[in-house]
């Protein structure tokens, strides 16, 4: 997914993105999509959130 998609998302769901880092802005999506903001924390065995949008780009 390229930046200017994750950030049509976030727009989409009313997150800020001017100004603000790539994994800030997809933690705040997880945040309002009912997720843990946990991307790119190094979590992702332990998330179990295998329905996450973002599952399959997190580190």
């Amino acid at each position: 997914m390229t930046f200017a998609e994750i950030k049509q998302i976030a727009v989409d769901h009313g997150v800020r993105v001017v100004g603000v880092k790539k994994v800030d802005i997809v933690r705040s999506i997880q945040q309002k999509e009912g997720n843990t903001p946990c991307f790119a924390s190094g979590k992702v065995s332990e998330c179990g959130q295998s329905h996450c949008l973002w599952v399959a780009a997190c580190d």
